[in-house]
């Protein structure tokens, strides 16, 4: 029992790589660009610099800075709620990682809040003239991460109901 909750705990690792990718990138794209910079990378993907006081697709990002606050409270309670999650290990390897993912990305974007104010952004993907909202590395990690609990979950109740 001991090992399976280590085994999950492990995983953490997996968050620090996340805050630590998401920290270093932000800062050399902080160093590269400013506000009006454009670099392109690819036909269909620049980075710009963005500073994002709201959540998601800059949800609330016209208040007058109690969001700051909400989406960093926000962070920390998933944050520790998923850590316990891994703590307990009645997960599987797959919902481990995924948890794992979340976490770094959800204390990614936290630390940007709580020394910023706000998070930056810089990853533009766009087709043609239609842009997808701007991005940062923790918000792929909490995508990709959201994407793998579902399609594991999925397929962990797929496998129960089988063997039923």
């Amino acid at each position: 029992m001991f090992r399976k909750k280590m085994n999950h705990l492990s995983w953490l690792c997996l968050s620090i790589l996340i805050i630590i990718l998401d920290h270093t990138t932000k800062m050399c794209v902080g160093n590269w660009l400013d506000g009006s910079s454009i670099l392109r990378v690819f036909p269909c993907l620049n980075f710009i610099l963005t500073h994002n006081a709201g959540s998601a697709f800059s949800f609330l990002a016209w208040a007058d800075g109690w969001q700051r606050w909400l989406f960093a409270a926000t962070s920390l309670g998933v944050s520790i709620y998923l850590i316990r999650l891994l703590y307990q290990g009645e997960i599987n390897q797959g919902a481990a990682c995924a948890i794992a993912l979340i976490i770094g990305g959800a204390l990614g974007n936290l630390y940007d809040r709580l020394t910023s104010g706000y998070v930056i952004d810089f990853i533009d993907f766009y087709i043609a003239h239609w842009h997808f909202a701007t991005f940062n590395l923790a918000d792929s990690a909490i995508s990709v991460g959201a994407v793998l609990w579902i399609v594991t979950s999925y397929k962990s109740r797929k496998n129960n109901n089988a063997s039923n």
